[in-house]
């Protein structure tokens, strides 16, 4: 199937895409901060730089979207039908590159946690949230939210 829009469109629209404070983001910073718990935000000095990293606990927290680190098994993971051969080198890299930034923290004592975007969806936004709270305060060295899909 063709691209619905033109090259350039399509090139704006990718370029809007925000590298920080995205609407997933946002919702974890105001959880963590209504349960009392402070951190910095993007922290470049990290592998990966990490979009919250709460010091006190030694745990860095990525938010993950869906489609651009390819939440395995999740709907919202889709790949373009145009320029395939661009979009699944790109996102391979992406994938490559997020393992190395949370294996490179974890070798520095870092806990690492990944909530992907499709957790913060309403239905499941809640447990979501409490679980990443309760790792925070005391989990393994590696989480995933969800670990499964709910999408």
């Amino acid at each position: 199937m063709a691209d619905t829009v033109s090259p350039e469109v399509r090139s704006r629209m990718m370029a809007a895409n925000r590298r920080k404070d995205t609407g997933p983001e946002l919702l974890v910073r105001r959880h963590l901060h209504a349960q009392g718990l402070r951190f910095r935000l993007d922290v470049r000095k990290l592998p990966g730089s990490p979009d919250l990293v709460l010091t006190r606990h030694r745990a860095a927290i990525f938010v993950h979207g869906c489609y651009w680190h390819r939440h395995q098994g999740c709907r919202f993971a889709t790949t373009p039908k145009s320029n395939q051969a661009f979009w699944v080198s790109k996102f391979a890299s992406n994938v490559e590159r997020d393992e190395r930034a949370i294996a490179a923290l974890q070798h520095m004592g870092w806990r690492v946690g990944v909530v992907w975007e499709c957790a913060l969806k309403s239905s499941f936004r809640e447990h979501s949230l409490s679980a990443l709270v309760a790792w925070v305060q005391g989990g393994p060295d590696r989480i995933e939210i969800p670990a499964r899909a709910p999408c």
